[in-house]
């Protein structure tokens, strides 16, 4: 059980460049802030300062619209140049309609203009893409950490998402490292001594987007720990939350 959590802000990251050292910048906003690091907590960092820190930038003007790309623009409100961006980020394109590409990246996300991101990004034409890897990124990250602080920390790399059937948008985990991004409660008993089946919890989402609520869309808060949760370890990333194609009934 857990008793409560809280969720801090970590304000004063400023703007990140790429080749910076994200760990360096995370400890000295962390100072700044007078906040001092618990065994336990759970540190939910925005994708686009990860990106940003592994130069995962295009300047649009560099790209070659294919016809595709061209097309696509003559649906939607951006130019033919991001969605060349966006087809090269995509596996597959799941539905394309007025505008909006559903696609699959490489990682295996379902998600709009494959995370393709035009905001919070300063100077000419740039978008961010999705780290390369991004479980990888949160291992890197958390292995810098526990090196400074000699403390049991995990990290989730999260970007915003829609969701079928709903709407509106949360914040999810696209990686993950030292925590365990699936709950399984199959085989436990409920208060009536009915045998759970089917009730595999995604907590990595849910701490994401929790830690939302305190960074918003445009205070320029990327990062935000979550204190007085108690994960389990796990280096499994946030890959497991991934459905399989042949457990996928939506495919």
């Amino acid at each position: 059980m857990n008793n409560g959590i809280r969720i801090i802000p970590v304000r004063g990251i400023g703007d990140v460049q790429p080749g910076d050292d994200l760990a360096s910048v995370l400890v000295g906003a962390l100072t700044c802030n007078d906040i001092v690091l618990e065994d336990g907590d759970v540190l939910v960092v925005t994708q686009k300062i990860v990106s940003k820190a592994e130069g995962r930038l295009v300047n649009l003007q560099t790209v070659e619209p294919s016809h595709l790309a061209r097309m696509a623009a003559l649906q939607g409100r951006k130019d033919a140049a991001y969605y060349e961006v966006v087809l090269r980020e995509s596996r597959r394109i799941v539905r394309m309609d007025r505008g909006v590409l559903i696609t699959e990246t490489h990682h295996g996300f379902i998600c709009a203009n494959a995370g393709v991101d035009e905001s919070n990004v300063a100077g000419g034409r740039f978008v961010t893409l999705l780290p390369t890897d991004p479980d990888a990124s949160a291992a890197r990250l958390r292995q810098a950490l526990l090196e400074r602080y000699n403390l049991e920390v995990a990290v989730i790399i999260s970007d915003t998402f829609g969701r079928p059937w709903r709407e509106g948008q949360v914040n999810v985990a696209i990686g993950a490292a030292g925590i365990a991004p699936l709950v399984d409660y199959a085989g436990q008993q409920d208060a009536y001594g009915y045998t759970l089946h089917a009730s595999l919890i995604a907590v990595a989402d849910e701490l994401a987007s929790a830690a939302e609520l305190v960074m918003g869309k445009a205070n320029q808060i990327p990062v935000a720990i979550v204190r007085g949760y108690r994960f389990v370890h796990s280096d499994v990333g946030a890959r497991a939350l991934i459905r399989a194609p042949e457990r996928d009934l939506f495919r």
